[in-house]
C-alpha cells in the first residue's frame, strides 16, 4: 500500500523513437498532433506509420461509439461490451487483485474493438454523497481509491491498451463543473484530493491523465503549470500524456506551456491557429511544443498492436461470468437478523420493478451497451425452479421510483402470502447522472412508502438496494436484512440471487460512509456552492474522518459489511516498536474463521495521531488493508504494511511531507468504528511543527478558512460582463443572448433525438447550458471562429461598434 514508483524502463525505447520522429516534423505538423482528429481519434503522423489510434469511454465497460464516418457525436449508440459493476461497487470488494482482473478484461475488450486508450478509471474523491457522478468513483478515502485505481490501470495496460485516469483534480461535483472554481486549502488538496492520483501514477504509470474542467483556486486545471507539471511530472514522475476532458481546454497556449499535451476532441484547427501564432510571436517556446508532441507520439506508438498481435478472441459468456463473480464480491450485506442466506423452499415473494428492469449502471458518458443482461427475477426463477413457489409484484415505476395505491395493494398481497419477501428498491436513473447532482439522499417517496407497508405486512423482508451512492434509511430497522448491490453491471441480477441463497458470500465492505441524514455530512453546508464557486471549508474532515472525529453516529460506517460466517481476531502486533520518520512498519493480525461456512473478511489498519501532537489530524486515517478468505476453522496471520506516508502530513510552510514525532495509535478492525485491537508505535522525528490552528471536525468560518487558504477568500466571478468563459445559461440576461441560447437548445434537442434514453436527453440539454462560450468555437467542428465569438461577446456586452470592427478586420 506504500506510494512506491513503478519502473518505466520499457517505455524508454518508445520515447527515443518518438523523439526521433519529432525531430523530423515541421512546426505545423507538431501543432496538428496536439489536437484530436475528431471526437475519438488522435491525428496520424503522415508517412511515418503512426496510425490515428482510437479512444473510448470505459470506467465500468467499454463504450465504443458506433460511427459510420469515424467522427462520432459522443452520444451515439455504442458497440456491445460487457457492463461490469461500476467503480462505486468495485471499490467495495477491497480487492486490488480483483480490480486488476477487471482491468485486464476491459483492456482485452478494448483491443478486440480497436481501441488504443480507455478513458478509465475515474478516481475523484467522494466529498459528498449527492454528487451525481459518484457511481463512477471509488471511495471517500484516497488510499482505497488510489490503490483500486492503480490495480485497474495495471490490468488495462497489461493488454497493451493505455489507461487514462481522470478527472485531475478536485472534480467532486457536477453542478457548474465546466467553469466551477474549487476553493481548497493546500494541505487538504494534497492529503485528500491529489493522493489517489499520486498513488495511481506512482504505482501503475498510466499512459495518460485527463485534466478536469474546473478551476482550483482561480486557475483552470488545463492552464495550471503547478498541477500539470510541478506536481504531476516533477514530483510524481509522470511521463505520459496529459489530455483535456472533452471541451475542457480553456486557453490552448497557456495549456501547452502548463503541460497540457492533447486537446480533445478536435477543435477543427481553431486551437492550431492560436498555437502557430504563439510560436511565431515567441510567446510559446518550440521546446514546449516538442515536449508535448513527443509524449503524444509515444502514446500513439504504445497504442499499436503488439508484434505478432495479441489474442483478442472473446467469449462474451466468459466475461459475463466474470462480471457476475465481481458483482457478488462487491455486494455488501448491511444488516441481517439471520434470515440470510435464504432457503430455496416454501413461498418466496419478489417485489420491486428493479427485479425485472434492473438499475445496473449509471447515466452519462459511461453508459455501456451490455452483451447480455440478467434480471434478478429471471435468476430467481431459475434458482428455485420447482423447489419453491415464486410470486412477483412490480410495486413502483422503474423509471421514476414512484408508486400508487394499486401497486402497493398488489405488493401487499404478494407479501402477505410469502414465507419470505425480497424487496428491490433504489435510485431511479434520473436520480444519479453525469451533469447533475442528486437533489437529496432519500429514496423516492413511493419506495419508502412501499418499504414501510411491505415490512409491516411481512417482517421477514429482505431489502435489496440498487444505486451508486448512499441513501438515507429511516426505515433501516424494519426489514430482516438489507443488501446493497450498488450498480452491479449486466450480471448483477444473477449475482444478487447468488448472494441471497448463499451460493456466493456477500464479499463487499463499504467504501464510503452511510450517514444517518444528509445534514450530518460536514460538506453539506458548502455543496454544491454558490455563484460557480465551492469552498471546501470542511478541510480534511471528509467521510469517516469527520464522523469518527466528531463522534457523529452513522447508519453504516466506512468499511462495514457482514458475512455468512464469523471471525475471531487476535491481538495486533507490530514489527517494531519505534521507527524513524520516513520508515515504514508492519502490523500482524491473527484471524480465524470460527463459523461453519467459508468466507472473507477485510482487515483494515488505521492510524490515529499522537495525543500531544501539535498538528491537527482526524481521529484516524486508513493506512493499509488486506482481504483474506478462510475455510471453516482455518487461521492465518494477516500482515499489513504501514507506509511512512501514514504518519506524515503535508506541511504548507515547507511545501513538503513532514512527520511529527510522537506515539501514534495503530488501530486494527473491520470498519472505521469496529476496532478489534490497537497498539502504539513511536515515531522519532526532528521536525518541530508550530501549533496548527484549524477548525476540528467542523465547518471553517470565513476568517478561519482564509487562514487555511493563506489568503483572502476570492470573490466569485460575476456572470456578466460576458467573457469566453461565461456559461450558455448566462445568455438569457441579454436580448441577443436569448436568441443564441434558443438556437443552442434547439440544436441540443435535435442531438437528443438520437437517443431514447430520457436521462441522456436531459444530460445533453444540461451540458449545453453549462457550456462555456469558448466551446462554441472548440466544439463546433469549425462552424464558428474566435473572431466571430469575440464579436458576439462584444455584442452581448453592448459594444456593438467593437463587434463590427472585429468582423470587418482581417
Amino acid at each position: 500500500m506504500d506510494i512506491a514508483t513503478v519502473g518505466t524502463d520499457g517505455a524508454l525505447g518508445t520515447r527515443a523513437r518518438a523523439r526521433e520522429i519529432v525531430s523530423r516534423l515541421s512546426t505545423w505538423d507538431k501543432v496538428r498532433l496536439l489536437s484530436g482528429r475528431d471526437m475519438w481519434h488522435l491525428e496520424p503522423v503522415p508517412g511515418l506509420d503512426i496510425p490515428a489510434i482510437r479512444m473510448a469511454d470505459g470506467p465500468h465497460g467499454l463504450r465504443r461509439e458506433i460511427d459510420r464516418d469515424g467522427r462520432g457525436s459522443g452520444i451515439g449508440p455504442s458497440a456491445p461490451a460487457t457492463c461490469f459493476p461500476a467503480a462505486a461497487a468495485l471499490a467495495c470488494s477491497w480487492d486490488p487483485g480483483l480490480a486488476e482482473t477487471f482491468g485486464r478484461a476491459l483492456g482485452t475488450e478494448a483491443r478486440s474493438q480497436g481501441v488504443g486508450v480507455v478513458l478509465a478509471p475515474g478516481l475523484n474523491l467522494k466529498r459528498h454523497p449527492c454528487c451525481g457522478r459518484n457511481f463512477e468513483y471509488f471511495s471517500e478515502d484516497p488510499l482505497l481509491s488510489g490503490t483500486m485505481a492503480a490495480a485497474v490501470v495495471r490490468g488495462i495496460q497489461s493488454t497493451g491498451v493505455g489507461a487514462c485516469v481522470k478527472h485531475y483534480a478536485a472534480n467532486n461535483q457536477e453542478t457548474d463543473r465546466m467553469v466551477l472554481d474549487t476553493i481548497v486549502d493546500e494541505r487538504t488538496l494534497r492529503e485528500l484530493y491529489l493522493t489517489g492520483f499520486e498513488i495511481a501514477v506512482r504505482q501503475a504509470a498510466p499512459q495518460a491523465v485527463m485534466c478536469a474542467y474546473n478551476k482550483i483556486n482561480g486557475v483552470y486545471c488545463s492552464d495550471d503549470p503547478r498541477l500539470l507539471t510541478t506536481i504531476l511530472r516533477d514530483e510524481w514522475g509522470f511521463d505520459g500524456v496529459v489530455m483535456s476532458d472533452w471541451g475542457a481546454t480553456n486557453d490552448r497556449v497557456a495549456g501547452v506551456a502548463a503541460g497540457l499535451d492533447l486537446e480533445m476532441p478536435s477543435s477543427a484547427g481553431a486551437s492550431d491557429a492560436l498555437l502557430r501564432e504563439a510560436i511565431t510571436g515567441g510567446v510559446l517556446p518550440e521546446s514546449a511544443l516538442d515536449a508535448a508532441t513527443e509524449r503524444v507520439i509515444a502514446l500513439a506508438l504504445g497504442g499499436l498492436p503488439a508484434e505478432g498481435g495479441l489474442d483478442v478472441s472473446l467469449d462474451p459468456e466468459q466475461h459475463h461470468a466474470l462480471a457476475r463473480r465481481i458483482a457478488a464480491e462487491c455486494t455488501v450485506l448491511l444488516a441481517n437478523d439471520g434470515i440470510l442466506p435464504l432457503e430455496p423452499t416454501g413461498r418466496i415473494g419478489m417485489i420491486g420493478a428493479f427485479a425485472e428492469s434492473p438499475r445496473y449502471q449509471g447515466a452519462g458518458s459511461s453508459r455501456v451497451t451490455p452483451t447480455l443482461l440478467d434480471t434478478a427475477l429471471g435468476a430467481m426463477r431459475g434458482r428455485v425452479e420447482e423447489s419453491a413457489s415464486l410470486t412477483y409484484a412490480r410495486g413502483y415505476d422503474a423509471e421514476t421510483g414512484e408508486s400508487d395505491d394499486s401497486l402497493i395493494d398488489s405488493a401487499l398481497r404478494t407479501a402477505g402470502t410469502a414465507d419470505a419477501v425480497v424487496l428491490f428498491v433504489g435510485l431511479p436513473p434520473a436520480y444519479e447522472s453525469e451533469g447533475a447532482e442528486r437533489e437529496h439522499m432519500r429514496l423516492p417517496a413511493g419506495q419508502e412508502r412501499l418499504i414501510d407497508a411491505v415490512c409491516a405486512a411481512n417482517p421477514r423482508t429482505v431489502v435489496v438496494l440498487s444505486g451508486g451512492a448512499p441513501v438515507e434509511m429511516e426505515w433501516a430497522e424494519l426489514p430482516a436484512a438489507i443488501v446493497d448491490g450498488y450498480l452491479g453491471g449486466q450480471a448483477g441480477g444473477s449475482a444478487i440471487v447468488d448472494v441471497l441463497f448463499g451460493d456466493h458470500e456477500p464479499g463487499g465492505r463499504l467504501a464510503e460512509t452511510f450517514p444517518v441524514r444528509q445534514a450530518d455530512v460536514l460538506a453539506d453546508a458548502n455543496f454544491p456552492g454558490v455563484d460557480r464557486q465551492v469552498e471546501y471549508r470542511e478541510g480534511l474532515y471528509v467521510g469517516y474522518r469527520h464522523f469518527c472525529t466528531a463522534g457523529t453516529p452513522v447508519r453504516f460506517p466506512f468499511g462495514h459489511g457482514l458475512s455468512y460466517t464469523s471471525f475471531d481476531y487476535g491481538e495486533p502486533r507490530l514489527s517494531v516498536e519505534r521507527v524513524e520518520a520516513g520508515e515504514e512498519a508492519t502490523v500482524t493480525v491473527p484471524v480465524t474463521n470460527i463459523g461453519e461456512r467459508p468466507g472473507s473478511t477485510v482487515i483494515q489498519a488505521y492510524v490515529g495521531p499522537p495525543p500531544t501532537g501539535r498538528v491537527d489530524r482526524p481521529a484516524l486515517g486508513l493506512a493499509g488493508f488486506a482481504k483474506v478468505r478462510l475455510e471453516p476453522g482455518e487461521s492465518t496471520e494477516v500482515v499489513i504494511t504501514l507506509p511512512s506516508r501514514a504518519f506524515e502530513h503535508y506541511d504548507v510552510a515547507s511545501a513538503s511531507w513532514q512527520t511529527e514525532g510522537g506515539e501514534y495509535e495503530v488501530l486494527v478492525g473491520v470498519s472505521a468504528t469496529n476496532i478489534t485491537g490497537s497498539v502504539a508505535l513511536s515515531v522519532d522525528s526532528d521536525f518541530a511543527p508550530p501549533p496548527e490552528v484549524r477548525p476540528r471536525a467542523r465547518v471553517a468560518r470565513g476568517s478561519e478558512f482564509s487562514r487555511m487558504l493563506g489568503r483572502p477568500i476570492p470573490t466569485p466571478v460575476p456572470p456578466v460582463p460576458y467573457t469566453r468563459t461565461s456559461m450558455a445559461s448566462d445568455l438569457n440576461a441579454s436580448r441577443i443572448g436569448r436568441r443564441v441560447q434558443r438556437r443552442l437548445l434547439a440544436g441540443a434537442r435535435q442531438r437528443a433525438a438520437q437517443t431514447d434514453d430520457l436521462t441522456m436527453k436531459a444530460l445533453i440539454e444540461t451540458a449545453v447550458l453549462q457550456m462555456p462560450l469558448r466551446n462554441l468555437v472548440t466544439m463546433s467542428d469549425g462552424a464558428l471562429s474566435w473572431k466571430r465569438l469575440d464579436a458576439l461577446i462584444d455584442a452581448l456586452n453592448g459594444r456593438y461598434f467593437s463587434a463590427l470592427r472585429r468582423l470587418l478586420s482581417r
